[in-house]
């Protein structure tokens, strides 16, 4: 069996017409398909067909549609009065809310109108299609198609494979996919799917160092923006995304992965829920917001009104990047102790008190620099408990005077960037591995899903594969926490040599 996505009469059935299932009708009518919405609600559809048209009435007089191309949508877009008008759909794809008995039962009723050769699609972001499809007579042409919002403006859509998803259903939907002009990529029927579960590294790690004590919500969200070149760091996505959104679906993909650790949400992220501090859309969440809505930040970065070192001891001399660093801010680089001077080391993986420990330093001189990204912004320093505050400011004040700005944090294993990348990168190696995505559709994912400056495993090369392995091994044998045992996918390509993208 086989359906032709490229037929002149193909037409997709919209059911729901709030604003995912708008955005899936507009690309539809826009790729040239006919596409008939129904909505449950009298009057739904056709409400949602004018205001389809004027959105691209907008466009037009932006000059980015012509009135040819807004003619052709308009004569795509068709509305039903009730179900039963779908039953020529060749695809109907079902929009409505996230409830799985609602969507058990419209399946059910669109099952006995559309033909059996009819695919049939849920824009479901958390429900396994196995069980939308659980009670039907032909699973088989069952699957998942999870757009994301604003549709039109999103270029991703997840293929979601069931356990009785057949490969022409499959085939099909990334056709349709490429038609409505997003970009497809086929999924596994898991627990947050690609996207969804991929992004939880992200905001589960920013959350641990924050529980920990060891940084801010600030530091931690401006040392991911300006030295890994994320638009966003983990509490501003969560308050932008809201707190009664992310940490159900964090919740939610703990369980489905029987409380693998590296999933496991965090109890302050659960306060925020339950005291209604939602983020943005109750004006505060991780950070307070104005009247207006601008986000109130006590900022990240240290101060440096105190004098800078006039030298420093590099222990690492073998370290081009920490010693151009030195150079630029002009500082005198001893290779031995002279016992008075900031101790500068570079660790991978390790927390300050370790290094100084293991390298016979003085701990209330040793500075732990982290190097990682672009240190022209920003950079960030750590010292091991009972360090000496002059050693930090003189430190701090060298590493300003090229302007880039410091951040200082508690004593951390991996710092912050350390920690969170290879956290990202080593999430999105096991989904490699365990097949809920190829390597290449988890990058392509992530970065047009979650606007990712690179896709996970394309992070582990940033970093370097051996040092993002390294990060996780130190991380795990300091702390003693299964979160940070490293993905097998990513130790065999460390151990090899090879790039984390290498298929097996």
């Amino acid at each position: 069996m086989s359906l032709d996505i490229n037929r002149p009469d193909l037409t997709v059935g919209v059911v729901g017409t709030g604003a995912m299932g708008r955005g899936i009708a507009q690309v539809t009518a826009q790729g040239g398909m006919k596409a008939i919405m129904f909505d449950a609600a009298p009057g739904g559809a056709a409400k949602a067909k004018a205001a389809i048209l004027e959105t691209l009435k907008g466009l037009v007089t932006k000059g980015r549609l012509t009135d040819a191309d807004l003619a052709k949508a308009d004569a795509n877009l068709g509305v039903a009065e009730k179900i039963e008008d779908l039953k020529g759909c060749h695809v109907v794809v079902e929009a409505v809310f996230e409830n799985l008995e609602v969507k058990q039962k419209l399946f059910g009723e669109l099952e006995a109108v559309v033909s059996p050769e009819a695919i049939l699609a849920s824009n479901t972001s958390s429900i396994r299609i196995a069980s939308i499809a659980r009670s039907l007579k032909h699973r088989n042409r069952v699957c998942g198609m999870h757009y994301f919002n604003p549709v039109p403006l999103m270029k991703l859509v997840e293929v979601i494979r069931a356990a009785d998803t057949a490969q022409w259903v499959v085939d099909a939907m990334v056709a349709l996919g490429k038609r409505q002009t997003r970009v497809p990529v086929v999924v596994g029927d898991t627990p947050g799917f690609l996207v969804n579960l991929g992004g939880t590294a992200i905001g589960t790690e920013g959350l641990r160092i924050m529980q920990e004590g060891r940084a801010t919500p600030s530091q931690v969200d401006a040392v991911m923006r300006d030295t890994c070149g994320f638009r966003m760091g983990p509490f501003e996505l969560m308050d932008l995304t809201g707190i009664d959104v992310n940490f159900p679906a964090r919740k939610i993909i703990y369980e489905g992965f029987f409380h693998d650790r590296r999933m496991t949400p965090s109890p302050y992220h659960e306060s925020l829920y339950a005291a209604g501090k939602l983020g943005r859309k109750t004006g505060g969440g991780w950070y307070a917001y104005d009247e207006k809505g601008t986000k109130i930040d006590a900022g990240a970065d240290h101060p440096t009104s105190h004098v800078p070192a006039s030298s420093v001891v590099i222990m690492d001399t073998h370290n081009t990047k920490l010693m151009s660093l030195v150079n630029a801010d002009g500082a005198k680089m001893l290779a031995a102790d002279d016992g008075k001077s900031p101790i500068l080391v570079a660790p991978i993986g390790k927390d300050c008190t370790t290094t100084a420990v293991e390298l016979g330093l003085d701990p209330k001189r040793t500075v732990a620099v982290d190097l990682t990204g672009d240190v022209s912004k920003r950079i960030t320093i750590m010292m091991a408990p009972g360090f000496d505050p002059a050693i930090r400011d003189a430190t701090v004040a060298l590493l300003a005077k090229s302007g880039t700005k410091v951040t200082v944090i508690k004593d951390s294993p991996g710092f912050i960037a350390q920690r969170m990348c290879s956290m990202i990168a080593n999430l999105g190696c096991e989904m490699a591995m365990i097949g809920i995505a190829s390597a290449a559709d988890v990058d392509t994912a992530m970065t047009l899903g979650l606007n990712y400056p690179r896709g996970p495993l394309a992070l582990a090369d940033w970093l370097g594969v051996k040092e993002c392995h390294e990060i996780l091994v130190q991380i795990q044998a300091i702390t003693g926490d299964d979160r940070y045992r490293p993905s097998q996918w990513l130790r065999r390509r460390a151990m090899l040599g090879l790039s984390a993208t290498t298929v097996e």
